[in-house]
């Protein structure tokens, strides 16, 4: 599991638990997938589709696209636009 990258001071909602490729990654509720991925130390969440790269976290109020990723089971969601929900599952395909 990777380091929290959270400010420890900041007070936030109930801890859950979501899925990230299958493994357990730490969130709370109120923050956005996009919150619980960087935190969490994950940086790419896909490649482009014309071989340009890695893609990640741009604007982070949903207009870029750039945080596309599959949330239980429905791909191309907006991490920066979905609340966490406990037991989400969540795949990045920026491996």
């Amino acid at each position: 599991m990777m380091e929290d990258l959270r400010i420890q001071s900041v007070l936030r909602g109930e801890k859950i638990t979501i899925r990230v490729n299958g493994q357990p990654v730490v969130a709370y509720e109120g923050e956005s997938v996009h919150a619980a991925l960087l935190a969490a130390g994950h940086r790419v969440f896909r490649q482009s589709r014309n071989g340009a790269g890695a893609r990640g976290i741009f604007c982070g109020m949903g207009v870029c696209y750039e945080c596309l990723v599959t949330i239980n089971g429905v791909p191309n969601r907006r991490a920066c636009m979905c609340p966490v929900e406990d037991g989400m599952e969540v795949v990045i395909h920026g491996q």
